[in-house]
Parts: C-alpha cells; structure tokens; sequence
C-alpha cells in the first residue's frame, strides 16, 4: 500500500510534505494521524527550516473527509459511550490539524483542483497560503449536515478578517475560486496555472525562508501565533521578555 503522504528535499532546509491518497485525496483517520505525528516530528528536526505542504493529485489538494471512513461511523449501542468516542475522536483530529500551526518552522500551503471542506481547516491552519488559478473551494460540512469543528470557524474569520464573509461562506457551502480567496485575504497569492506551479512557487517562497536565520524565523512565527491569540499590549509584553 503507498504512503499516505510523501516527503521530498526539494532545496537545502526545505521539506515537501504531500497528501497521497488517491484520487481525491479524502482524509480517514490514518491520514489526518500519520499528519500529526510527521509534523510533531519536523518540528523538531533542525536541518528543516519551512515546510511546503501540498499534493500528489493534479486534481485535488483534498476533498475533505472521508465520510465512508469506518473509524467515524462505527456503531455502539450504547448513546454515552459514543458520544464520548466522538468527543475524544475529534479532539485528536482538531489536534492534529492544529500541529501545522504548532510546528515550529512555517508552513506554507500551496493549494489547488479541490480544495473542499477539511482543505480550508488545514490551509487555515498554515502560516502561507497560496492557490493555483484552478482552485475550487468551499466551506462544505453545512452540505452534508454538519458544522465545520476542525479549524475553519475558529480561524478563518482572524485570517481574513471579514467575518461576514465567513459567515456566507460557511453558511450557504456554495464555491468560490482563486480570485475571491485573494480577495478576501484567505490567499496572499493567485499563481497561474496547477500544481506544478503553485508548488514551485511555494517552494521559492520556502527557499527564501530557509536562507534566514532560524532562531530569528522560528521567533517570529511563535511571536505571531502569540500575537493572534492575546491583545497588542499583551503582545508587547510578550515579545520584550522574549528577546531579554
């Protein structure tokens, strides 16, 4: 069976994690595990610098989850006991999504094809995004019946700052493409073409990154997600301890 995600060095200090199941790439729980323990593990290696995430499909970045995935749906007779199995289920996954953000190195998404549902958690979660002109995304879960709970709510309306426009999207689950996500800052960068362009991009991005020092780029990222989460003041006092 092929690895659920590949990893590659394509420049010195630069990791290519990609999603690798094919043909849409939808996750299960062995795919969003296996991400947080490769993650939980970059983070600590000091030869990687940034890290690019993206996938091995020309069609799909991901079509999110995988709803026929046994590990969710298994049944039990008992109300309470699958109640708490979900709770602690989700928990994990939010956890594991969320290490894209915790890694110490940034990660910079290189998003393209479908980018549905669980895509906007994870590109969400990112330092850096960027789509190819290609991408189709959408806040899908309402579609299906359920409310985002991995990441989109919490963090999309900070990252684009609009939160009547996350409200719309996430309401009604229609699509949107490349030019709206620029427009309402999900993207800072639209690259022509797919795949092959939006990930060749990012990693000149990542390229850039790992030529800086990275006690100074791990600082500013950690200082950013502290920023994120506190008042400005906070921030301050925050970022002046630090660099004692």
């Amino acid at each position: 069976m092929p690895p659920l995600h590949t990893t590659s060095h394509p420049a010195p200090g630069v990791l290519l994690l990609q999603f690798n199941r094919p043909p849409v790439n939808a996750f299960n729980d062995d795919m969003w595990t296996q991400l947080g323990h490769i993650l939980h593990h970059t983070s600590s290696d000091p030869d990687i610098r940034a890290v690019v995430l993206s996938s091995t499909s020309d069609t799909a970045f991901t079509a999110g989850l995988d709803l026929k995935s046994q590990a969710i749906l298994t049944p039990t007779a008992d109300p309470a006991r699958k109640a708490l199995a979900l709770h602690s289920h989700l928990l994990s996954f939010q956890s594991a999504i969320s290490s894209l953000s915790a890694c110490r190195q940034p990660v910079i998404c290189a998003l393209h094809g479908f980018a549905l549902g669980l895509a906007i958690d994870i590109a969400a979660a990112c330092d850096i995004r960027l789509c190819a002109s290609d991408t189709k995304f959408a806040i899908s879960e309402v579609n299906v019946g359920l409310a985002a709970d991995i990441g989109t709510l919490q963090r999309l309306p900070k990252v684009t700052g609009n939160d009547s426009k996350v409200r719309e999207l996430a309401l009604t689950g229609r699509d949107f493409g490349a030019k709206e996500a620029e427009e309402i800052g999900f993207v800072s960068e639209v690259v022509n073409g797919g795949r092959a362009q939006v990930v060749a991009a990012a990693i000149e991005k990542a390229k850039v990154i790992a030529s800086k020092s990275p006690i100074a780029v791990i600082s500013t990222k950690h200082i950013l997600n502290h920023a994120r989460d506190h008042t400005v003041e906070q921030g301050l006092q925050y970022v002046a301890a630090w660099n004692m």
